[in-house]
């Protein structure tokens, strides 16, 4: 499998060899198809996929083929190699792919955490084989520590790994609590997959902020707005 993720461009190019298939849990991004139409085969998912997707259908693509999946703007999409028994619970709806072969199952969060992050059920993967993760903006790995608890944006984070302490959390002073989003505290062993998109709305719009003495000398001066970009 050859998988070909040019993030800046909103797409990822994938090439299956003739004994290699891949589930598409996506199967509207995909915009071009290289190959036999019979190696293509939709079928509804099960109730628990099609609920933790809000998608009813998904696609298996066979080889020798290749295919183009378009993505939302600002998203990237970054294989994983999973191997058997793997250990990352990942949240089911930044899967795109996964190999054919793979196995998975569900693990249900405690009901505090999942009143406050809207997320009941995390999934663990076994390989092996390759997931296909879209995430906003790139895709950072930090690895875990026993004892320094790392503090990630809940809305940041992708996969961690099942034998991971995991609370709910704020952290810093008294200010620095009151203004953050709510933070996952983890502690433990093994990676963690975080999404790196920006989670501050306003950080754009401030930083494409020209001024307002800028814009007051186009208004005023002659010719301005021809000379002062």
């Amino acid at each position: 499998m050859n998988i070909a993720a040019p993030s800046p461009l909103g797409h990822v190019r994938v090439e299956l060899g003739q004994e290699e298939a891949l589930q598409v849990l996506h199967p509207r991004s995909i915009i071009a198809f290289s190959g036999a139409p019979r190696n293509r085969e939709d079928k509804f998912m099960n109730i628990g996929g099609a609920f933790r997707k809000k998608k009813w259908i998904r696609s298996r693509l066979q080889g020798p083929a290749s295919f183009v999946m378009g993505l939302p703007a600002g998203y990237s999409l970054v294989p994983i190699e999973v191997p058997e028994g793997g250990s990352l619970l990942f949240d089911f709806r930044h899967i795109m792919f996964l190999s054919d072969d793979m196995t998975f199952k569900s693990k249900v969060m405690r009901l505090k955490t999942a009143w406050i992050t809207r997320e009941l059920i995390r999934i663990q993967f076994s390989g092996p084989g390759t997931l296909g993760v879209l995430s906003v903006g790139d895709l950072a790995v930090i690895q875990l520590d026993q004892e320094t608890p790392l503090f990630v944006d809940k809305g940041a984070l992708v996969a961690y790994p099942d034998n991971a302490s995991i609370q709910l959390s704020v952290y810093g002073n008294s200010l620095a609590s009151q203004h953050m989003n709510v933070q996952w505290e983890l502690r433990g062993k093994g990676p963690v997959l975080i999404q790196t998109g920006s989670r501050d709305s306003g950080l754009e719009s401030r930083l494409s902020d020209e001024g307002w003495f800028k814009r007051l000398l186009r208004e005023v001066l002659p010719f301005g707005s021809v000379y002062i970009k």
